[in-house]
């Protein structure tokens, strides 16, 4: 059952315990060491037995009183309901509603009791950016990936200029596989055709449209005007690309491209403000050819993601494992032999020691 410490249980649970602890006194186990058995506090168990001897259930109640004497008066809630569903105050959240009764002196409630009443009476709903989702949203069905060119997914960021007000935009197309940047473009502008533009130059360098339909790559994108422009749908259904996308303000539902966007915009030569598209595509092109074929990338077992996406992966890993499994039998077996002299050192270890320098 594992620790009781600080768990509530049902009225059956604390009646098998207390049974248990019963037989063990009759077995000459003593009630403190049953309790230790149980891992329960000794006192928990002697307020168990007072109750049950009284007479009273051992059932789990709501704590602190049933009347507290501060309790809410009917006409409060009553004032409450009547005001919250009033046009008027419909749009204030329950802080601002309360503020707002105090001050216009139509009751005086706490923020939690007026929550609790409005969610008592169906009354509490968010409003606003952070409202929570209408249930008309759902998550992506995401199937599994084996391997690259399996689902991409693309996105744009905004890159400051010296000017206040006045931005650039990075598109940037990833695999999610691999996290290889498949391919971007830097613009002044939000247009779906700068988007068709990028996805079409990462299907041409990948030769999707070589591929039969049933191979070709799942696209996640979010939902602004660019990813949902009838031209940018006509295009992925042309190419029987299925498009994904991400719910509202759920970054999590296209994690891989955010993240890639924090990693270009946190390097130590990200310049933070461009003087213009052509200072930007100046900086980027050495960026992406070091992200790609030299950034031990983290999330892929420290290989670049271009050694990700050739299917190199799994045998770089392996190999640094095998290396690192040597190394550790050589530093046992030279450790030993420091402590054993009687022993000889076997013939290859001439040949193996030279590992000790391998990175």
């Amino acid at each position: 059952m594992g620790e009781i410490e600080g768990r509530w249980l049902e009225e059956e649970k604390k009646i098998a315990i207390l049974l248990s602890i019963e037989e063990a006194r009759e077995k000459r186990i003593t009630k403190t060491r049953a309790c230790a058995i149980w891992q329960i506090n000794r006192r928990r168990v002697t307020r168990w037995t007072a109750a049950r001897n009284r007479g009273r259930d051992l059932g789990n109640g709501k704590p602190g009183p049933k009347e507290p004497c501060h309790r809410l008066l009917p006409e409060e809630r009553a004032a409450v309901v009547a005001v919250a569903s009033e046009e008027s105050y419909v749009d204030l959240s329950h802080r601002t509603l309360a503020v707002t009764a105090w001050d216009e002196g139509l009751f005086f409630v706490s923020f939690s009791s007026v929550y609790r009443i409005l969610c008592s009476e169906d009354l509490m709903s968010m409003r606003g950016s952070n409202r929570h989702h209408n249930g008309c949203s759902v998550p992506p069905e995401r199937k599994q990936i084996t391997g690259a060119n399996q689902r991409w997914c693309w996105d744009i960021s905004y890159l400051r200029t010296h000017e206040r007000g006045l931005f650039l935009f990075l598109y940037l197309l990833l695999d999610e596989f691999s996290r290889k940047a498949l391919n971007w473009l830097i613009s002044w502008r939000q247009r779906a055709e700068e988007a068709r533009e990028l996805i079409e130059g990462g299907l041409i360098a990948e030769n999707i449209l070589d591929l039969p339909e049933n191979r070709r790559p799942e696209i996640i994108n979010d939902r602004g005007r660019q990813m949902k422009a009838h031209c940018i749908k006509n295009m992925f259904e042309l190419h029987g690309m299925p498009q994904l996308f991400a719910r509202p303000r759920t970054p999590n539902d296209n994690p891989f491209i955010e993240s890639a966007f924090g990693t270009v915009k946190t390097a130590p030569s990200y310049p933070g403000r461009f003087l213009d598209r052509e200072q930007a595509i100046g900086y980027f092109e050495p960026y992406f050819r070091w992200y790609n074929t030299e950034h031990l990338h983290s999330g892929i077992d420290y290989v670049t993601p271009d050694q990700c996406h050739r299917g190199l992966k799994e045998q770089i890993v392996a190999q640094r494992k095998y290396k690192l499994h040597k190394q550790r039998k050589l530093r046992k077996l030279v450790n030993r032999l420091g402590r054993d002299p009687v022993m000889g050192l076997p013939p290859w270890f001439a040949t193996t020691s030279t590992l000790c320098h391998v990175v």
